[in-house]
């Protein structure tokens, strides 16, 4: 039996699998690898056959990422699950590390490390995510902001027997919904160093997270409707909601002017304006906290000699620290 099953759902894109599947292979002993067909048109199933120790799961109607990994999961034998997408790449032996991890930690319901940033191409740039790996009781830490990359997280299967599978009604921040799921009811743990190498999105490539307004929108609605009615928030003190309700503000408004600041210098001026009503409309408060940080005034005076300096590289950190990516 499979230590570990590795979820990889694809849609239309084949020239990444290869990569990705040969990477969850070598990340781990005892690793079952679950490719999910998430209705791909083109040679995707081709590709998948000639693919050797996987198992093919396709679908024929679109599921979107958070449908796509509940039937891998739902596919899949190992005791411990982990996702990665397929223009990701798992680094060599760590899924064995967090394993051990995890089973000397038998209270503990997940594990996650560092990524390696990476550019369009996937080639790493050296920068890493998260800079501070915490651990232990996560949850209100959690709602405040997502500092899990999904790629390097490994949890127990027993665990969705009680926090049930990814939400479909939340895309593009499944991942985080169930992070936070599992934070409330287990501990923790993390390794502080890197365990894949992540392409991020940008507001122009096109992937699932390049849209920042639209997945604050939808982190705003699980926050209320959902997560401070989970019943460990809802028996916490009223303070104690209303601190996770200004964090969870404060770090949204940073995340859209950090992707406003960005959609500006890749041109994509419809998303620039799109980011910055939804934080002026959805966390008005917050925005008024952040730009009255010394950060933004370091920002402010940094944008404006790039704009004297046509030269100068561009640069932003409007938090002190990179600001949580979201990201498929």
């Amino acid at each position: 039996m499979p230590t570990v099953s590795v979820i990889i759902t694809t849609h239309n894109r084949p020239h990444l699998l290869p990569r990705a599947v040969e990477s969850a292979h070598g990340a781990g002993r005892e690793v079952e690898v679950v490719v999910v067909d998430d209705a791909s048109v083109d040679e995707t199933a081709e590709v998948c056959r000639r693919l050797k120790g996987i198992r093919y799961v396709r679908v024929e109607r679109n599921r979107k990422v958070a449908g796509a990994r509940n039937i891998g999961i739902l596919n899949s034998t190992g005791d411990y699950i982990s996702f990665l997408d397929d223009d990701d790449v798992r680094l060599a032996g760590t899924l064995d590390h967090q394993v051990a991890a995890l089973a000397r930690e038998p209270e503990a319901g997940l594990i996650y490390a560092q990524a390696l940033m990476a550019n369009a191409d996937g080639a790493p740039t050296g920068d890493f995510y998260p800079a501070h790996c915490p651990q232990g009781d996560l949850f209100w830490e959690l709602l405040g902001r997502n500092f899990i990359p999904c790629g390097t997280a490994v949890l127990r299967r027993s665990c969705l027997f009680r926090t049930g599978l990814l939400d479909q009604r939340a895309p593009g921040i499944d991942d985080w919904d169930l992070w936070v799921r599992i934070a409330a009811l287990y501990p923790i743990l993390s390794l502080e160093q890197p365990a894949m190498i992540w392409r991020k999105s940008s507001p122009s490539s096109g992937q699932g997270t390049s849209n920042a307004s639209e997945l604050v929108r939808c982190a705003t609605r699980q926050l209320g409707r959902k997560w401070l009615r989970l019943p460990r928030a809802a028996a916490a003190p009223e303070a104690k909601r209303s601190d996770a309700r200004r964090r969870f503000s404060e770090n949204m408004a940073s995340h859209l002017a950090f992707e406003t600041a960005r959609a500006f210098r890749e041109r994509q001026f419809g998303r620039a304006q799109a980011n910055g009503l939804a934080a002026l409309r959805l966390h008005p408060w917050g925005c008024v906290r952040v730009a009255a940080s010394p950060s933004t005034i370091r920002f402010m005076w940094e944008s404006a000699g790039a704009r004297l300096s046509p030269g100068k590289p561009f640069s932003v950190d409007l938090t002190g620290r990179r600001p949580g990516p979201i990201k498929r």
